[in-house]
């Protein structure tokens, strides 16, 4: 049953922390993806809908490409509004920290989330929460935290209040961290879910085109560049690597969300068993992995990449050159050679 999920006591908690809230702040994580924003976006609608006067703040700039979601053009920049996202945690009596399991995964905004006076409460799907909320509702066999937003309103009793924008977003945010329901979706509650969500109107045929099939002329020749020449795959260990230095993406006029779901396309090889993508930043390696079954891809960023994740879908970061950063997964392929069924 999805009202199952919280206990009375957090039930409990949760609707005495919104009954007497008037101000709320929704926060998510730096570079905001599908998830991120989907359940930020999806929870913000609700309780504006219950009367609640809520903002989304972001870290930095969103990818154009979710920029469809209702609500969107209201989210607060935390990089080009310092001074408003200040007043907005000054004022709050509660912010909702989404998508997340540590402070620092909001970069700059940790410092005012942290100073509000407001009580803070963590809804995740991550591993190994922080101890920094208020109230902590932390399910990792959830495959997205969209999914756990819808649940934990369902057992506030407050899956009324979700309309089609609301659902827009939540939907969003489940496709888009499952892979279109490919990976981490096996769970018949998902499908409950998805079913409440249909119900409220939205068109997921529609949702699934703007995600995957809004490409811009650039996108399109970088990813066909990515996969022509900077793509291999090494099948004594079943692995494949993508690679994307800063000077390439420039040359492709790269904006954020080009590469979505790169990641995902080397798996669509029978005997590619894992994928990993590595995609050089101003200052960083940003890395990404997905793989099929049992590869656990989660402990390879936890312990390779400073990162973390689910099974089948983790990222992390990795602090050098791109060169050194290819040389490690050189190394660590063999060591993840037991995995493999």
């Amino acid at each position: 049953m999805l009202t199952d999920l919280l206990d009375s006591t957090c039930v409990s908690s949760l609707s005495s922390l919104l009954a007497g809230a008037r101000n709320v702040v929704i926060t998510c994580h730096l570079s905001p993806d599908g998830d991120a924003m989907g359940s930020s976006l999806g929870l913000c609608r609700v309780l504006n809908n219950m009367g609640l006067n809520a903002r989304v703040v972001v870290p930095d700039t969103p990818p154009k490409y979710l920029m469809f979601l209702p609500g969107a053009d209201d989210i607060v920049i935390f990089s080009r509004s310092k001074v408003f996202a200040g007043r907005l945690f000054a004022n709050a009596d509660v912010v909702f920290c989404l998508d997340y399991n540590e402070p620092q995964r909001i970069d700059l905004v940790a410092d005012m989330m942290l100073a509000s006076p407001g009580r803070k409460v963590l809804i995740d799907h991550h591993l190994n929460p922080s101890s920094f909320p208020d109230v902590i509702i932390s399910h990792p066999e959830e495959s997205s935290t969209s999914v756990l937003v819808y649940k934990v309103l369902a057992a506030l009793g407050l899956s009324g209040q979700v309309d089609r924008e609301a659902a827009t977003c939540l939907y969003t945010g489940m496709m888009t961290d499952t892979g279109n329901f490919s990976y981490n979706s096996n769970s018949a509650d998902l499908y409950e879910v998805v079913g409440a969500l249909v119900r409220c109107g939205i068109d997921k045929d529609a949702i699934y085109r703007q995600v995957y099939f809004s490409n811009s002329y650039n996108r399109l020749r970088l990813n066909g560049y990515a996969m022509l020449d900077k793509f291999e795959v090494f099948p004594e260990h079943r692995a494949a690597l993508i690679t994307l230095t800063r000077e390439e993406l420039n040359r492709f006029h790269y904006q954020k969300g080009d590469t979505e779901d790169l990641v995902n396309r080397p798996l669509t090889i029978p005997d590619v068993t894992y994928s990993v993508f590595l995609r050089e930043e101003s200052d960083y390696i940003k890395v990404s992995t997905r793989s099929k079954g049992d590869f656990p891809v989660n402990i390879m960023c936890k312990e390779h990449f400073n990162g973390g994740g689910h099974l089948n879908a983790a990222g992390g970061e990795f602090y050098g050159t791109m060169a050194e950063a290819v040389e490690v997964f050189h190394n660590l392929m063999p060591l993840f050679d037991k995995y493999l069924s």
